[in-house]
C-alpha cells in the first residue's frame, strides 16, 4: 500500500527561487531595498533577522500575495505572476498560527484542499491524511478536534497539510512562533526530516536563531530591508559586522546591563 507513495516522495525534487532587485514601498516609504538572493534546489534556507527588518514583507512577495515595486521573483527561471507557475511547482505554506479550521476535525484539515478541488476519491484522501499525518508523528489523531491540540501538535497538522499536495516549495512562517522550546526543538526536527524524506526546497522566515543554526544549510539575515549576510551558518557566526554580531548575540542580561 504504501510503496507509491514512498516513491513518489523519493522522485520528488525542490526549485529554485530567484530573487532579483526586489523593492518594495508602502505609502513612500521603502521596506526593501532591491534585494538579490538566491534558494537551491532542496535547500533549508532560513530568512532571519529582527522585528521590522522586512523578513514578512518578502515572505509575501515570495507567495505572491503582493507584487513588488520593481525586480522579479522566479521559480525554475519562471516568474512568479506567470500565470499557472505556482501551480505549476506546487507551493505550499505553513502559516505562523497554523491556520487550522476549528469545524474540521483534523483528517479534515489535512485533506481539505484534495476534497474540495476533488482531486482524489475520499478513501484516497483518507489514505493519503494518515500517511501525512504519519510522517508528522500524529498517527491516528484524523478525528480530533484542534481544539484538542497543543501548539506544537497544530504546527505540525499545519505541515502535514502542506504536504499534501506534494510540494515542491514549502514556506514556513515563524514555524516556532509562541511554542515552549520543547515543542520548538520538535518542529525543528520535522522541518529537517521531511527536507531528507522528499527533498522538498524549504524557505524558513524566522527569527529564532536556535532554529535557524539547527536546520539551515543556509542563511540570509535582513536589517532594515536590507541583506547583510547570505551564507552556511558557520560562516554567519564570524562575520565581524557589528551589527550581526549585535543580533547574534541579543539576551535580555546584555541588554539590561546596557541600559543600567
Amino acid at each position: 500500500m504504501n510503496e507509491p507513495a514512498n516513491q513518489q516522495q523519493r522522485q520528488q525534487r525542490g526549485v529554485s527561487v530567484q530573487v532579483r532587485r526586489l523593492r518594495k514601498s508602502y505609502h513612500g516609504h521603502e521596506v526593501l531595498h532591491g534585494l538579490d538572493l538566491e534558494v537551491r534546489p532542496g535547500e533549508i534556507f532560513v530568512i532571519m533577522g529582527p522585528s521590522g527588518s522586512g523578513k514578512s514583507v518578502l515572505l509575501k512577495q515570495l507567495i505572491g500575495l503582493e507584487t513588488p515595486d520593481e525586480g522579479e521573483i522566479l521559480i525554475e527561471g519562471e516568474p512568479i505572476q506567470a500565470p499557472g507557475v505556482m501551480d505549476k511547482h506546487r507551493l505550499a505554506m505553513v502559516f505562523q498560527s497554523g491556520a487550522l479550521l476549528n469545524s474540521l476535525t483534523v483528517g479534515e484539515n489535512v485533506g481539505l484542499y484534495l476534497s474540495e478541488h476533488r482531486l482524489k476519491p475520499p478513501e484516497e484522501i483518507r489514505r493519503i491524511v494518515a500517511e501525512k499525518l504519519e510522517i508528522l508523528g500524529l498517527k491516528g489523531l484524523e478525528g480530533r478536534s484542534p481544539g484538542e491540540l497543543s501548539g506544537g501538535m497544530k504546527k505540525r497538522v499545519a505541515i502535514a497539510r502542506a504536504l499534501v499536495i506534494e510540494p515542491e516549495l514549502i514556506l514556513y512562517d515563524e514555524p516556532t512562533s509562541e511554542l515552549d522550546p520543547l515543542s520548538a526543538v520538535i518542529i525543528g526536527e520535522e522541518i529537517l526530516h521531511l527536507q531528507q524524506h522528499t527533498r522538498v526546497t524549504s524557505v524558513v522566515v524566522s527569527h529564532d536563531r536556535d532554529l535557524a543554526f539547527g536546520v539551515a544549510d543556509r542563511i540570509a539575515l535582513m536589517h532594515e530591508g536590507n541583506i547583510l549576510f547570505i551564507g552556511p551558518p558557520e560562516e554567519l557566526r564570524r562575520q565581524p559586522d557589528p551589527v550581526i554580531q549585535k543580533f547574534l548575540n541579543a539576551n535580555f542580561k546584555n541588554q539590561t546591563a546596557g541600559a543600567l
